[in-house]
């Protein structure tokens, strides 16, 4: 197909026009350059801002309180390991704790793998 000159021409013109609009050269049409810097660098804090309220903190007071309830723990307590063996609290030191998980079977547990006390009221 032909097409004319001047249907070429009505045609590119929105394009040179469109390339004339684009930003001066050496910067950011006078503002400085430090507001389109900022500008870019705002979804990044956004994000990170989003991440530390929804991941980071709750982790954190998670974390937080496992230690408290670590350091709370007392001989007679029944509590719950990691690997979900309940037992009573026989004996407590430093890292170690010992379980009584039937009559006679006592078992040294790693304190840190001791993830919750239990309540008197639950069933064994």
């Amino acid at each position: 197909m032909f097409i004319s000159n001047s249907l070429a021409l009505a045609w590119a013109l929105p394009l040179t026009q469109a390339w004339a609009m684009g930003q001066p050269p050496g910067g950011g049409g006078g503002q400085g350059g430090t507001g389109d810097a900022f500008m870019s660098l705002l979804p990044i804090f956004i994000i990170f801002i989003i991440f530390y309220l929804l991941l980071i903190r709750p982790q954190q007071k998670k974390a937080k309180e496992h230690t408290d309830m670590l350091q709370t723990i007392k001989k007679g307590d029944k509590v719950i390991t990691s690997s979900g063996i309940y037992g009573l609290v026989e004996s407590v030191s430093e890292k170690t704790v010992t379980l009584k998980i039937a009559e006679n079977v006592k078992v040294k547990f790693g304190k840190t793998h001791i993830s919750g006390i239990r309540a008197t009221a639950e069933e064994d």
